[in-house]
């Protein structure tokens, strides 16, 4: 088709058009940018309600700082090899190339292009590479702030403190990783300067003898390339303490008499090659010197394979456990360390055949906590006796210790919370889902084991307004603001009356007292948050929503501690406690964890690989206000440490726990499942019985309602218990061990919840 060009309009001044370049991006820059500006104002606002604006801005700088460094470096480095690729073969490049449109001749100037191409590329790659580093922060900042030698173990092979393989190895990984993508590109760069130049060297044979060569622009890339894949050599070499193997993970036998010390000779083969790729560049540069440049690392991997294997073959494997007995220890040893089972009290439990050991008697507390409800029933029980209203919902079944009457009771609790989809379709509006619905009611609590004569839980706390049949247990403040069901923003302090619970024919009203969520302010602040909480066409224009009214938002507890933490790693079942003074609180268990433990083996947990897994820190979620607060239960944690240095007003004492809630932490039910998994294998700590698999346990599985047994490993139970060898009954979290592939019992695990730390025995 035809292109029409109005060749009168005279060429505009090159300083106008770059006016107008800048003012596309700016535009293009306030379009793009004012969301993401939106919800950085929106989460500081909401930072600052919690008290945590200094943990928004820390955590910002340092998103935004790794960004800038890597995204600015990025661009220097590969626009200056451009730049100096295209200087490098300007002798051969065209000055210009001529095409025509509709008839019309026209120019087309390569340098200015290959300029703009240049740029536009380089651009794009720093800001991909940043967003990617940025993405890394919490390995970058912990590579920055930890602090250094916080623990006493070292690897056994290289003699590292802890802290280099948890905040410093995957550190270099990612940088070593950037710089040897940038030589790589680099790379590209100078082989498509040599084709591009080839080319017209080719068509134009006058200027062979007179250009430079090249090969120089090539051979200066590759120095950089060989020099960046040394160090990336030199890095693996930690790599080994991480590495799976058959029987066990670690360096082997194979890897410490010939593997860690070959990589060196690898490493100083790609050093001298990216000598001789040097001396090429600033001498007459040659095609064939930059094959002989990759030509000793190539014979030096080549050459550490073969002796490896026949190390492993003709060395180790006619002696393999007494070759691999010390590495076996060390990766029992580490293993164990990694995932607390250090910190496990085995002790032998005989069977008692006296009489005097079955009398009930003996076992009163035991037998009067047994726990006869199941779960699912309860649940089903509670949505048909205790639910009230369509609209509201028991999500979930936690179990927990209380006293009752001067006895420590087993009980089961739930919470009453409101679910705005089941809301009668005529009530679904914006009033009613924003201002009035805001919030569930109680919860009901009832003794594992207790029923009443038709067969229904014996209910200690229930119904609406809440009753208790208990002498000094109260919920004083029952409305449930923030639970596992409100997914849901809401208004509170408005000029609408608030639903309470139904009351008969009637309804009971409040208003919030709360001091939780984001002040909305006068009409711009409105607007804002508006925008960004998609509230634009009913937020700003309400009459009942006055300056003093307060937005609730991330009131999913698992929201709200994910976006002020979202390092760390949460149990996603969180359980409710009434404290002594009457109010809600949910308790969650945070995990701290790494890949990078050296000599510890990786399991899975949640899609992830780990081998290292501490519960360091409790996190406490107030049902009403919405108050979140991090305490720290385990001070001999590295990583806590380190983020405790990152972000010092986040984390509190476990000393500070109020009283009345550390009386019900509990062992964290995500640790014990995957350290019951560990401890399968890992309670072996003789070499020789690891090997062969000699005592390999398995949790016990359990039975269906027809006695088959299935292929499901049992769930982690909580029970009041006398642990062997103590006096009293504790709350214990237990898991049952079978031999593998037998059923009889060999084994029981138990995680205690009476320690300021705890500790499973």
């Amino acid at each position: 088709m035809p292109v029409s060009i109005d060749w009168s309009r005279p060429p505009q001044p090159p300083h106008r058009r770059r006016l107008l370049l800048l003012l596309a991006v700016v535009v293009a820059a306030i379009i793009f940018g004012s969301r993401t500006a939106l919800s950085y104002w929106v989460d500081l606002l909401w930072f600052r309600s919690l008290g945590y604006g200094d943990v928004f801005w820390k955590t910002w700088s340092l998103q935004w700082g790794i960004f800038a460094a890597f995204a600015a470096v990025t661009f220097l480095l590969l626009y200056g090899a451009f730049l100096a690729l295209k200087r490098a073969y300007q002798a051969d490049l065209p000055s210009d190339y001529k095409f025509v449109i509709a008839g019309q001749p026209m120019n087309l100037s390569v340098g200015p292009a290959l300029r703009l191409i240049g740029f536009c590329v380089s651009l794009v790659i720093a800001g991909i590479s940043g967003a990617a580093m940025m993405e890394e922060w919490p390995t970058l900042a912990l590579f920055l702030y930890a602090p250094r030698s916080v623990s006493s173990i070292a690897d056994p092979i290289f003699g590292k403190p802890l802290d280099f393989f948890l905040f410093v190895l995957p550190a270099w990984h990612l940088i070593v990783g950037w710089l040897l993508t940038l030589s790589v590109i680099a790379c590209i760069l100078a082989v498509l300067f040599l084709l591009i130049t080839g080319g017209s060297r080719a068509l134009d044979r006058r200027h062979i003898s007179y250009a430079p060569s090249p090969w120089r622009g090539l051979s200066v890339t590759i120095v950089f390339f060989l020099l960046f894949l040394a160090m990336d050599v030199y890095v693996s070499r930690f790599d080994r303490l991480l590495d799976r193997h058959t029987i066990f993970e670690g360096v082997t036998y194979t890897d410490a008499h010939v593997t860690l010390a070959g990589l060196l000779v690898v490493c100083a083969a790609l050093v001298l090659g990216a000598v001789i790729a040097a001396v090429n560049a600033v001498r007459n540069p040659r095609g064939r010197w930059l094959v002989l440049a990759i030509v000793p690392a190539v014979v030096c991997y080549g050459v550490l394979g073969a002796v490896s294997w026949y190390v492993g073959n003709f060395v180790v494997r006619p002696n393999e456990l007494v070759r691999e007995q010390p590495y076996i220890s060390h990766n029992i040893e580490m293993t164990r360390k990694a995932y607390g089972l250090d910190r496990f009290l085995q002790r032998e439990f005989p069977a008692e055949t006296s009489i005097e050991a079955t009398e009930p008697a003996n076992n009163q507390l035991t037998l009067q906590n047994i726990r006869l409800w199941d779960w699912h029933a309860l649940q089903d029980t509670l949505r048909q006796v205790q639910q009230i209203r369509t609209y509201y919902d028991f999500p979930d079944i936690d179990i927990d210790r209380y006293e009752i009457d001067g006895t420590m009771r087993e009980v089961m609790l739930a919470t009453r919370e409101l679910n705005v989809e089941k809301l009668p379709e005529s009530s679904r509006n914006w009033i009613n889902e924003k201002l009035v619905y805001t919030h569930g009611y109680g919860i009901t609590m009832n003794p594992v084991n207790g029923f009443t004569a038709e067969g229904l839980p014996t209910l200690l706390l229930s119904n609406m307004p809440i009753q208790s049949t208990v002498r000094g247990l109260n919920v004083t403040r029952p409305e449930i603001y923030f639970g596992e069901l409100t997914d849901t923003d809401v208004y509170v302090k408005t000029r609408q009356q608030e639903f309470d619970y139904p009351q008969g024919q009637t309804n009971s009203l409040t208003s919030y007292q709360g001091s939780g969520g984001i002040v909305l302010g006068g009409f711009l602040n409105r607007i804002v948050l508006a925008l960004d909480r998609g509230d634009l066409g009913k937020l700003p224009f309400s009459d009942d929503v006055s300056a003093q009214s307060r937005l609730l938002m991330r009131r999913n507890v698992r929201d709200r501690v994910s976006a002020l933490a979202p390092f760390l790693t949460f149990d996603q079942d969180p359980y409710i406690v009434v404290g002594d003074d009457g109010r809600l609180s949910w308790l969650m268990d945070a995990f701290t964890t790494s890949n990078s433990y050296p000599y510890s083996s990786h399991y899975s947990l949640d899609d992830r690989s780990i081998n290292y897994m501490r519960n360091s820190i409790k996190v406490v979620i107030d049902a009403y206000d919405g108050t979140t607060t991090f305490y720290v239960f385990d001070t001999e944690d590295p990583i806590v440490a380190g983020y405790r240095r990152i972000f010092p007003s986040l984390f509190k004492d476990a000393a500070s726990m109020p009283a009345a809630l550390r009386k019900h932490v509990r062992y964290p039910e995500l640790l014990f499942k995957l350290q019951s998994e560990v401890y399968g294998l890992y309670h072996m700590t003789d070499p020789g019985v690891f090997f062969n698999r000699e005592d390999l346990w398995t949790v016990a599985t359990g039975t269906s309602d027809t006695g088959e047994q299935t292929k499901q490993p049992m769930q982690p139970n909580f029970v009041l218990m006398k642990l062997p060898a103590e006096t009293g009954a504790e709350f214990v979290e237990i898991l049952p061990f079978t031999p593998a592939n037998r059923n009889n019992l060999i084994g029981c695990i138990g995680g205690r919840s009476t320690q300021s730390i705890s500790s499973p025995k």
